[in-house]
């Protein structure tokens, strides 16, 4: 079978090759998706897609949605219906369209009413919806958040969350194996984010690109599950696909009792640990990339730039362009020093800050904020703050941090309590930086206006935003007195038993579903075209090329999180790269490339920098671009997710390495001069038919270019090949199938009942009861 490894294999082939439905002889694979989460930012379009085509969700027992990224987190001890509690009308349709989607496709849904509702990548482990060994996929780059059970876990576009509704596949094909192995033990007030934070400073926003990579060694082996999270969360950041850390005891420990894993003691669980204990790395197994890393050269780290590679420790200094020998990272740190406010060799502990953030999917989890409420215990926060926020990850999460008193701590240090959400992380809710502003956040990114226009990020730990918050500008945990050993090791935990049985009538079921009935009347009808609808065929280009002379052009600059409040796929294009067309009072910037002339009749895009499009899974990105007229991007390289939605769009991203051929490319467009890209002969040419250079595309991917071919409808056509794979999983891991909320082949989810709060790590038992 073509792709299948003999002799030693990784963790990720391992996975990899146990969801392989079918793969061709050009490498092209169709990989059986075993979990979906989904939320109202990345799903309308797919399911509008749907509807169109006429197709069902092929498996509503294994996706899961909640709504996250727009829901505010002020206090809902008002709420009633999404349509009354959600103020901004783009915020209120994308949630109210996700309500309407989980109701006529019959899926869980964990709405703004229900405690379980919360951050998708936190919610996800503590139901146990996650599990070692499977393939979980949801329009959201940090899906790598999973890989911490030894899942191979990543984010996907709208059009691949509509293949997976469609047909539980996707599309794929290999990557290369990357291990980041950590050894040693670490020091007093370093954590895994200062791990995640050290290991994309040293390799870079792209140092992963087109790898899985596999976090192994001693320091990883100790950390508790939330903190294996918190690593693979921000393997993204890294440029990896996905980031992976072998199960293991401490992972099976935390499975016990999970509403969606399998009985302790019952013959499932027996069996699935016997499976999971198999997936580790075989001796002698090979890497294509391979880093290592002593814990004690770790210290507290914080970010300085606006990439989440500008990192130093916060013993050091602002880094200056004659720190870098690179001349892309030179220019780089000119614009990010700019944008931050900041002078090099300012020391970071010197750098005031106006705000503090602990939440979001990296860092929100109930050890995240025991940690941080140990620092802060008994203390207040410094009084030019203007504000301070804990945004826990899910409404379990803030029972339980309620039941332990940790709110009342937060509180009386003169933070804010919230609900759950994703909050400030991306700034598509109320919670956002005004201009200039600068945050302390436990978040993921820094990118340019990523928290909210022109606000200025520094990304680290719980701890040491705990610190920030006391001193009032950047401070090292370690000199905080009540300071205690911060490593995400597992403290005592809170365990819970939840109760699965069956609704007794269609109330109940009407309940558990969250679907408030003064929530139902708009039906949210959208425009997009089908994805199922096919595309334009893509044979030759020829027209205007724009230059663009920038690296590490994320997702977040071609199309700010502001303007992904859409239920559809057109009408973008006057968003694109927002915050560098235009000036503060909405007029045009007179010095960007796209508002000159030729080139706001480009139709390719060349970009001399590398990894273009790195950063959200946000398939915006590319309609954003197209809307625009732009059906060719060229660069040195792509961010992965990126690469792979332009395909998914009909256009055409092109890898042409830095050197003479991209210059000459880069001079013609720079001139004003045509380019061609003859994709049948892959070629690129000068407007008179020279050829400046060839390039290389995948034969799979081509022909569906050039033939503007479906990719739902061609894997339709393998309805045999994904049948048999599915009885075999039934036979093989048959707690894989739906077991909880929503059984397969049979209407309704499965009421989870409310269980009884235990008593806490500080011997107290108070607040009300938690629900699974």
């Amino acid at each position: 079978m073509p792709g299948v490894i003999k002799g030693p294999r990784t963790l990720y082939d391992k996975v990899f090759q146990d969801h392989v439905v079918d793969e061709k002889p050009d490498g092209t694979v169709l990989l059986y998706i075993d979990r979906h989460l989904v939320h109202e930012v990345t799903s309308p379009q797919a399911f509008e897609g749907l509807r169109n085509a006429g197709r069902k969700v092929r498996r509503p027992d294994c996706t899961l949605a909640t709504t996250d990224h727009n829901v505010p987190t002020s206090s809902r001890k008002t709420f009633k219906n999404v349509a009354q509690f959600i103020k901004e009308d783009d915020s209120r349709t994308q949630c109210m369209t996700l309500e309407e989607n989980v109701k006529n496709f019959n899926l869980t849904y964990f709405g703004m009413g229900d405690k379980r509702q919360g951050i998708v990548h936190i919610i996800g482990p503590e139901q146990g919806f996650t599990l070692p060994g499977t393939t979980v996929v949801c329009g959201d780059s940090h899906t790598s958040t999973h890989g911490a059970f030894g899942s191979l876990a990543f984010g996907i576009g709208t059009s691949e969350v509509e293949h997976v509704l469609a047909t539980q596949t996707l599309i794929t094909r290999r990557s290369k194996n990357m291990r980041v192995q950590v050894d040693g033990q670490l020091a007093p007030g370093v954590s895994s984010k200062d791990i995640i934070l050290y290991v994309i400073g040293k390799i870079g926003t792209a140092g992963g690109t087109g790898a899985v990579i596999e976090f192994c060694g001693s320091a990883i082996r100790s950390l508790s599950m939330e903190a294996r999270m918190s690593i693979c969360n921000m393997s993204i950041e890294g440029g990896a696909r996905a980031g992976m850390i072998a199960p293991d005891q401490i992972t099976f420990d935390y499975l016990k009792d999970k509403p969606l894993a399998p009985k302790v003691d019952s013959p499932e669980w027996k069996k699935a640990v016997a499976y999971w204990s198999t997936l580790k790395s075989d001796e002698g197994a090979s890497y294509d990339i391979e880093v290592f890393i002593d814990a004690k050269d770790i210290e507290p780290t914080v970010s300085w730039g606006t990439s989440p590679q500008d990192v130093v420790p916060i013993s050091g200094v602002v880094p200056g362009p004659d720190d870098f020998e690179d001349e892309n990272k030179k220019k780089a740190c000119i614009r990010a020093l700019e944008y931050m406010g900041l002078e090099a060799g300012t020391k970071m502990e010197d750098i005031s800050i106006d705000k503090v953030f602990i939440g979001s999917c990296t860092n929100a989890r109930i050890e995240d904020l025991r940690t941080a409420a140990k620092i802060v215990e008994g203390k207040k926060v410094a009084s030019n703050l203007k504000a301070a926020m804990i945004v826990p990850g899910s409404g379990l999460v803030k029972k339980m941090a309620e039941s332990e008193g940790l709110d009342k701590v937060f509180t009386d240090a003169g933070f804010e309590w919230r609900e759950a959400g994703c909050s400030m992380c991306l700034g598509m809710n109320p919670d956002i930086l005004s201009p200039k502003e600068r945050c302390a956040s436990t978040s993921n990114r820094n990118f340019e206006g990523r928290q909210g226009a022109q606000g200025r990020t520094h990304l680290m730990s719980p701890a040491m935003a705990a610190a920030a918050a006391l001193a009032g500008k950047l401070a090292d945990v370690r000199k905080v007195d009540n300071l205690q050993q911060v490593t995400g090791k597992a403290p005592n935990q809170v365990e819970l038993e939840p109760q699965v049985s069956e609704p007794e009538s269609d109330a109940d079921l009407e309940e558990i579903m969250d679907l408030d009935e003064t929530s139902q009347g708009n039906t949210a009808p959208s425009a997009a075209p089908a994805s199922s609808a096919g595309m334009p065929k893509f044979t030759q280009l020829k027209g205007i090329a724009a230059p663009m002379d920038r690296s590490n052009v994320d997702t977040d600059a071609i199309i700010p999180k502001q303007f992904l409040k859409t239920i559809k796929r057109s009408g973008l294009g006057s968003a694109l790269f927002n915050q560098w067309r235009y000036n503060d009072d909405g007029s045009e910037n007179p010095d960007f490339v796209l508002n000159q002339q030729p080139w706001r009749d480009a139709k390719i895009l060349v970009v001399k920098g590398p990894n273009f499009g790195c950063g959200s899974s946000r398939e915006h990105a590319p309609w954003a671009l197209l809307d625009f007229g732009i059906t060719c991007i060229i660069a040195p390289s792509f961010g992965d997710i990126f690469f792979n939605n332009t395909f998914k769009n009909g256009m055409l991203p092109l890898r042409v390495a830095e050197g003479p051929a991209l210059d000459k490319i880069f001079d013609e467009a720079a001139a004003g001069r045509e380019v061609e890209v003859d994709l049948p002969n892959q070629a690129i040419k000068t407007a008179d038919g020279t050829e400046i250079t060839n390039f290389e595309v995948e034969e799979f991917r081509k022909h569906c270019l050039i033939n503007g071919l479906d990719d739902i409808g061609l894997t339709m056509q393998m309805e045999d090949k994904i049948s048999k794979f599915e009885k075999r999983r039934t036979e093989e891991t048959p707690w894989l199938d739906g077991s909880g909320y929503l059984k397969r082949n049979r209407k309704g989810p499965v009421q989870v009942q409310a269980a009884p709060v235990p008593k806490t790590n500080r011997g107290e038992e108070k607040g009300e009861p938690l629900e699974w």
